[in-house]
């Protein structure tokens, strides 16, 4: 049995999440259950797979609280396959009309949160196909750069991010009141998130995305990248200006990107650079890859997956 849980704050202090729960809830009819989070029941939805999801409300972002809500996570939600926090996203020059996921990991100390790129993939092309239904011409779906927020709003520390064993993702609409308010969009993330689950039957190749910018548009292609009966996994995607700021030229670099490494689910079975990517860090990306025994590509080569020299 597979079951997925998903976090979602019940104060408006949270532009996306209630709405999108209220689509949830319309949709499906959720049942409430036993298990309470800051005393407001759990509902609980069961599919015609027999997989299980876990809809809780709590009064915070549940990053924005990790030191509250993590010890919850632990007990009572350690036993789930996947985890979603569904919020907002907004910044400074943030890209507007987005429908949006990460992995959860804080590059700089090298902290990485447990990732599943098959999961992620189902989940990106449920939102872009609920996207093309319900004609949201608009708004585009993308991956974006591997991060958390807990330091920043919460007070937590990054050893907190592998404490929960979950591969836990943010699902977020942005970037502005226009799109948090969407109707349309919260209804596109409520119908994606049973979806987590439903693989199309593609062997999903995993690669591990270093370099570029928060949105990357080329790690973003590479989420939807098939060939044959094979396809790409999408999962930590290390962007430049954490590989620049965590100092991944110093000693510890190798260490922490085998620590990237061994928190993705099933592995990888290649790396890509950004070709703008300094040649320090290329050189760091290199050598894993000759320790790993795989390929390590330029992104450009991302377009043309079926010459990538996979090992097997």
């Amino acid at each position: 049995m597979k079951k997925a849980v998903y976090f979602f704050c019940a104060d408006p202090f949270d532009h996306v999440a209630g709405n999108v729960l209220q689509a949830v809830s319309g949709i499906l009819a959720p049942r409430e259950i036993s298990l309470s989070v800051d005393d407001m029941p759990v509902l609980e939805y069961v599919d015609g797979e027999g997989s299980v999801f876990l809809f809780v409300r709590t009064k915070k972002v549940v990053s924005h609280d990790y030191v509250r809500y993590l010890p919850v996570m632990q007990e009572l939600f350690s036993d789930c396959t996947a985890a979603g926090i569904i919020t907002w996203h907004e910044g400074e020059n943030a890209p507007d009309g987005i429908l949006t996921t990460h992995t959860t990991g804080d590059i700089g100390s090298g902290s990485f949160g447990p990732a599943d790129p098959q999961c992620m993939r189902n989940l990106l092309h449920a939102m872009e196909r609920f996207r093309i239904e319900e004609g949201l011409t608009e708004y585009r779906v993308t991956t974006e750069a591997t991060h958390w927020s807990g330091m920043v709003y919460g007070g937590g520390t990054p050893d907190m991010i592998t404490k929960y064993p979950v591969p836990l993702l943010d699902i977020e609409i942005g970037s502005s009141p226009a799109c948090w308010g969407d109707l349309r969009a919260a209804r596109v993330l409520a119908r994606s998130l049973m979806s987590v689950f439903r693989s199309d039957g593609r062997r999903v190749r995993n690669i591990l995305c270093a370099g570029g910018i928060h949105f990357d548009p080329n790690f973003a292609a590479a989420a939807f990248g098939e060939w044959n009966d094979s396809a790409f996994g999408v999962s930590h995607i290390l962007a430049n200006q954490w590989l620049v700021s965590g100092r991944y030229e110093d000693g510890s670099g190798p260490a922490r990107l085998e620590e990237c490494v061994r928190s993705i689910h099933g592995g990888i079975d290649a790396i890509a650079f950004h070709d703008n990517l300094k040649g320090i860090y290329k050189d760091r990306f290199r050598s894993l890859g000759e320790q790993l025994g795989i390929p390590v590509l330029k992104h450009q080569a991302l377009r043309k997956p079926e010459l990538i020299p996979w090992k097997d």
